[in-house]
Formats: structure tokens, sequence, C-alpha cells
């Protein structure tokens, strides 16, 4: 059927429309916005009341994969390094033999209750075992309970980087299915292919782009968030052209950039966490369009048996093991295992077989979802009561949000930067007026972990610190030499 052009651009505004004013309902209820969105997908769709009928699993899949690069860069780009630093060993296991020991686990379970091949139901363990730290942080945020910083950190971590692993995984299993003849030696080398492919594209895009952008001078500001954008897009498209991971490759490719200071940081930023919320928009409309909720609830029985299972044993049993070595008391890990909760990615690693053309693949797809809809349901409504329960929620103020963005660049006679000091920055522990920084460079705020100060000439600089200045062209340079000085390098010249 054709749809006149205008009438297409009304519907898909429309959607968008009702998505943004729907978001009050989360942060007044806590509902995670997974669910909204993919609600009114599937209320639009061809069972719903809107009636649009879509069943294209291939260009659903297209539409995840550009959305989810996004999400993914956007989310490395936003990790606060000094937070994640003390929990990297055990956020990155998480991360990987975690996702492992849960697709591992998972996977036997619906072997025992579907009957179905050992390959398929690995698939399926594979597909479910990544989480989402949105909805987490959503509900925690609405219902105003703030955990311990470490705890937090891990969760943040695990939850941000383990998407690649389940992707790595799927994709695997998915070839063992697809060519049987495949063997282990095989298998094992492709796993190494997309992890090593992944990597170094991932950290090679990342010192072209924080070249680019801190050589360049383009005139427009504007136009170094579209720069990013197209760094990110070209970096996921090189990797899956050399059969490496493309998820793996614009995460760690927004986590190296995320690490070190670049020019206009702060509108970067802003542009992409803009790009990632309708990312995520686009990609729920999108799943909800292609679910036929008649076909779900076929499934529901056995399904809502997987998402019990997945909750009270495949997640505990992957955190506890996990996190063995490290020192978390039982009610971090207790609490860790509750907020597991799955997110968009499973659904669109569940559309996966579909596109392969796998047996059971209609089967696989509609258990996936009914499992992510039942876990953010069971796990969300009792995070916060858990959360006090285990007496882990702690005191502290909200993120505060720089004063400084509500200027308007247009007042401001100097350009606006932000930098951040690396950690071992030989300017810290100096005064402002010890550096003798350039008469053109202006330092106005100070960000220091929650606070904004306003300094002076004898405020004391500390490593982490990110810098709001007032700068011209001439002063830039020689104030970012100053700032940007370690003593790594310092005691490298020395020698």
């Amino acid at each position: 059927m054709n749809v006149p052009f205008e009438t297409l651009l009304i519907i898909v505004s429309s959607l968008l429309l009702l998505c943004v004013l729907i978001s009050k309902v989360s942060d007044r209820f806590g509902i995670p916005l997974l669910l909204l969105f993919l609600g009114i997908g599937m209320l639009a769709g061809s069972e719903g009341i809107g009636g649009i009928y879509f069943d294209d699993p291939h260009l659903t899949q297209q539409i995840a994969n550009i959305c989810l690069a996004l999400i993914l860069f956007s989310s490395g780009l936003d990790t606060a390094w000094k937070d994640i630093r003390k929990v990297a060993r055990e956020g990155i296991l998480l991360a990987t033999l975690g996702v492992i020991l849960t697709a591992a686990v998972f996977g036997v379970i619906v072997h025992a209750l579907l009957k179905i091949t050992w390959l398929e139901s690995l698939l399926i363990g594979a597909i479910i075992s990544s989480t989402d730290a949105a909805a987490v942080f959503s509900i925690l945020r609405s219902r105003g309970v703030r955990l311990p910083q470490r705890l937090s950190s891990l969760l943040e971590l695990e939850s941000g980087s383990n998407d690649p692993m389940a992707v790595i995984l799927t994709v695997s299993l998915l070839t063992l299915m697809t060519a049987p003849q495949t063997s282990l030696l095989s298998l094992l080398g492709l796993l190494v292919l997309q992890i090593g492919v992944g990597v170094l594209v991932g950290w090679l895009f990342a010192q072209l782009a924080l070249f680019l952008i801190n050589r360049l001078r383009l005139g427009v500001e504007g136009l170094y968030p579209v720069l990013s954008l197209a760094l990110v897009m070209i970096a996921f498209a090189v990797a899956s052209l050399l059969k490496g991971s493309p998820f793996l490759a614009v995460y760690l490719l927004g986590l190296l950039m995320g690490k070190k200071d670049f020019l206009h940081r702060h509108s970067t930023m802003r542009f992409l966490d803009t790009s990632a919320w309708l990312s995520q928009i686009v990609l729920f409309l999108t799943l909800g369009l292609l679910v036929f909720p008649s076909r779900v609830i076929q499934v529901a029985g056995p399904a809502l048996l997987l998402a019990v299972s997945l909750v009270l044993l495949a997640r505990p049993v992957a955190v506890f093991l996990t996190l063995l070595p490290f020192r978390y008391s039982w009610r971090e890990k207790l609490f860790a295992s509750w907020v597991g909760l799955r997110g968009a990615v499973p659904i669109v690693l569940a559309t996966y077989p579909l596109v392969a053309g796998v047996q059971d693949a209609d089967l696989i797809f509609n258990i996936v979802f009914f499992v992510v809809i039942t876990s953010v349901l069971l796990q969300g409504t009792f995070i916060p009561q858990l959360a006090r329960w285990l007496q882990l929620e702690v005191p502290g103020p909200e993120k505060v949000e720089s004063p400084l963005a509500l200027i308007h660049p247009e007042a401001l006679s100097s350009q606006l930067i932000e930098t951040t000091l690396p950690v071992d920055a030989t300017c810290a522990g100096k005064s402002i007026m010890e550096l003798q920084l350039p008469a053109g460079y202006l330092i106005i705020l100070i960000h220091r972990g929650q606070e904004h100060l306003q300094p002076n000439g004898s405020t004391v600089l500390q490593s982490g610190d990110t810098l709001l200045a007032l700068s011209d062209e001439n002063a830039l340079t020689e104030a970012r030499a100053i700032l940007m000085q370690t003593r790594s390098a310092e005691s490298q010249l020395t020698i």
C-alpha cells in the first residue's frame, strides 16, 4: 500500500512526539522507558489500534544496528573513568565471563524446559545474556534511590560493556547453526578475529577522531559533533567489513575518546546524548512494530518459567561466581544479581535468527521478547525496595547540571572551552597563579566531583578537575600545553 509522504511524515512525527510526552510517566512512576516505547510501537502495529503492518526483520536489523552503534558509542563516551577505574577488573570480568556464564546456565535451563536442540538453547542463552543499565538507573533516579559509588560504577560498567560479548556469542552460535561443518578451531578463530578486529578498529578510530577534532580548525562549532558521528558510522562499517565486532569497535571508540580531552567536548556530548535518545526511541518503536502480540502470548507459559529461572538462577550464579575473587558483600552480590534487567539488545539479537532463517526462529524471537518484558516488570518493580531492604541506599546529591549549559554561545565574546585534567597532570597541586596561564585564557568554573567551584588565583587544581574557561584562539594552544602536561611525558623528556 502506497502511503503519501506527508501522511508518513505525520505518523512518524506523531509517534516520536508521543514517546517524548509519555516519558513523563517514567519520571513519575519509575516505569522503564523500554516498556513505554515498546508499548507505543505495539499499539501502532498491525494488531494494535494503529494497524500499521510491519514484518521485515531484515530492515529491523539494519535500523537496530545503526541505533545500537550510536547508543553504545554515547555510552562509552559518557563513562566516568575516575569512577570505573576502581572497579575495572570485576566490571570487565562481569561483562565477559559473566555473560558467558549467564548464556551457558540459561541455555541448560532452556534445553531442559523446551526440549529443543542444544544449539538453539545456547543461542537463546547468548541472546538474553546482556543487561541494560539505562532501565536500572532510570528506576533508581525516579524513586530517589542512590547506591554506593563502588556498586553503582560496577553496574554501570558491566551493563555498558557487556553488549559486544553477547553479540559475539550470538553470531558465533549462528555460524555453527547455519554452517554445521564449522570446526571448533574455526569457531575459536572467529571469536578471536571478532574481538581482535573490534579492538583494533576502535583504538585506531579513537586516535583518528582525537587527532582530527583537536587539529582541525572548523569555522562552525556544530560541525564537530557531525565529524564524530561520521567517524562512528565509518568505524562500525569498517569493523563489520573486516569480520570484526562492530559493536565492540564503536563502544571502545567512545570509551577511549571519553578518557581524553578534545575540543568542544561539552557540545559534542550533548549532541550525541540527543542522538542516543532518538536512537532508543526509533529502536523500541521499530521492535514494537515488528512483534505480533498474539504470537508472544502463545509462548507465555514456558517463557514465564524461563524468565523466573533467569532472574532467580542464571543471573545469580553468574554474578556470585564472577565476583568470588573480589571483596563484595553478599548484599551487594544479591543486589547486582537482581538488577540484571534485560533491555533492547536481546530483542535486537533475537532478529538475527529470523534474518539467518534458522529453524524455530519465530519461537526464539517470541520467547526472548516475553522474557525481556517480564524481566523488566518483575525486577524493575522491586529494585528500590530491595536496595532499602539490603541497606544499600546512601544519601547524596543528584548529578548537578553545569550552569554554563544555559549560556548561549553568541552571548560570549570568546570560545567556551572545557578541559579535563589528566590523572598525572603536572599542574595538579599547584595554584592557578603559579601556572602563569596566558592572559587570553580565563578559568571561570571548576567542576570537581559533585561540586562547582568559583576559582581565584589561589585555587589549587586537582587531577580530574574539569575546567570551564573563556579563551581566545591564540591563548588556547599555550594554555592546553600547560594544563595537559603529564608527569610521565615530562619524565620521558628528561631521560
